[in-house]
């Protein structure tokens, strides 16, 4: 289980990275991800896809929050003064709809967060190296071409973040496609891939 250096400075905070071989706590609160930029607040710990959407918030204790990702990029989020955290699946559709974005302003409206008070980080996704697309999603990024091109959806993530005016962002910089003893990949193994969760939550009372 990888963990974010810049997250484990909280003992409040409960958070990591899957990896192929993770073991994970019980009771997290998934949604059934559909490639969206829809944000969602947790209902109650241990919900298993309960709603269609890409992110999740929560504020309160003993609530675990995750997503599901085999490339797509995984984004942890937590306030360091509110105890909000959010959990995001960034994909390329969701990404192009700005969800790490909307997530972030979820936490503002729902719980008072302040973007400067935010600590973001974004976990084994494909890289740059191997995430190849064709013109009409390069062009979503602003990227003009008429052949496949490489994007790096975890640098564009960052971006979106610090354009949110989070200060702190950590990045894994390893990439699931590279890295097939250590993570699924989607684009490498197809239907065969399994999935990694990835989770924050508030530490039980």
């Amino acid at each position: 289980m990888l963990r974010a250096p810049n997250l484990s400075k909280f003992a409040w905070l409960m958070h990591g990275f899957g990896g192929r071989d993770s073991v994970y706590p019980e009771g997290i609160t998934t949604l059934r991800q559909v490639h969206s930029g829809v944000v969602l607040e947790a209902l109650a710990p241990g919900l298993d896809r309960f709603a269609e959407g890409d992110a999740l918030v929560s504020n309160a204790p003993g609530v675990v929050v995750g997503v599901r990702t085999a490339d797509c990029v995984p984004i942890l989020i937590a306030d360091e003064r509110t105890h909000a955290v959010a959990a995001i699946h960034a994909g390329w559709r969701g990404a192009a709809a700005g969800i790490a974005g909307a997530a972030i302003q979820e936490l503002i409206t729902r719980y008072g967060s302040r973007p400067e008070n935010l600590h973001a980080a974004i976990g084994p996704a494909i890289g740059g190296c191997c995430y190849e697309v064709g013109p009409e999603v390069a062009l979503r990024f602003g990227i003009e071409t008429n052949s496949a091109v490489k994007v790096d959806l975890p640098a564009i993530n960052e971006k979106q973040l610090a354009a949110a005016g989070v200060p702190d962002v950590w990045l894994a910089r390893e990439c699931t496609f590279c890295e097939g003893n250590r993570y699924f990949s989607f684009r490498r193994e197809r239907d065969a891939a399994g999935r990694m969760i990835s989770f924050v939550g508030v530490r039980g009372a």
